[in-house]
């Protein structure tokens, strides 16, 4: 899996809400082209959802293990408060994942139940995200420890991300 396709460019200068947004807007342009091709090309389709996958697990691993503890950390809301929520709902994202991940597996495109499910599921999702913990993020964080936040998400090896089935 070439690298481009699951990490998002960083400006040296950029924030947290700026560069999680920027991946979230990525990763639904990899989504909306499994879905564009998913009937005439199949193989195409395929590797935009493996492209997909991989980076929302990624995302995710960086949320769960980088950010939302340094949230919690700064405000004091541990097992409350928006990222209690943005847990279980990654619990549900990846279920979802796993679905449709079975049947691109067994090359079958009907996943359109599975895929709005999804759709609608990451959209409040992100919009928790992008309008509630990246900004505080940003606003209660240090130049210093945004960068150790990036820092962190790239020593994360492959292989917690880049797994093909939740098993």
């Amino acid at each position: 899996m070439e690298k481009s396709l699951l990490v998002p460019e960083r400006e040296s200068t950029e924030g947290v809400r700026s560069y999680f947004e920027k991946d979230h807007d990525r990763l639904d342009t990899l989504f909306k082209e499994f879905q564009r091709l998913k009937y005439t090309d199949f193989v195409e389709a395929k590797k935009n959802f493996v492209a997909f996958k991989f980076g929302l697990q990624r995302h995710i691993i960086w949320e769960e293990e980088i950010l939302f503890p340094l949230f919690e950390k700064k405000t004091g809301m541990l097992n409350a408060g928006p990222t209690f929520v943005m847990r279980l709902e990654h619990k549900e994202i990846g279920k979802i994942l796993e679905e449709i991940h079975t049947k691109v597996q067994s090359a079958d495109p009907g996943s359109e139940r599975e895929e709005d499910l999804l759709i609608s599921t990451l959209s409040l999702h992100n919009m928790k995200e992008e309008n509630v913990l990246y900004p505080s993020i940003d606003e209660c964080t240090t130049k210093m420890e945004i960068e150790e936040v990036f820092d962190k998400m790239n020593l994360i090896p492959e292989e917690r991300y880049q797994t093909c089935c939740s098993s």
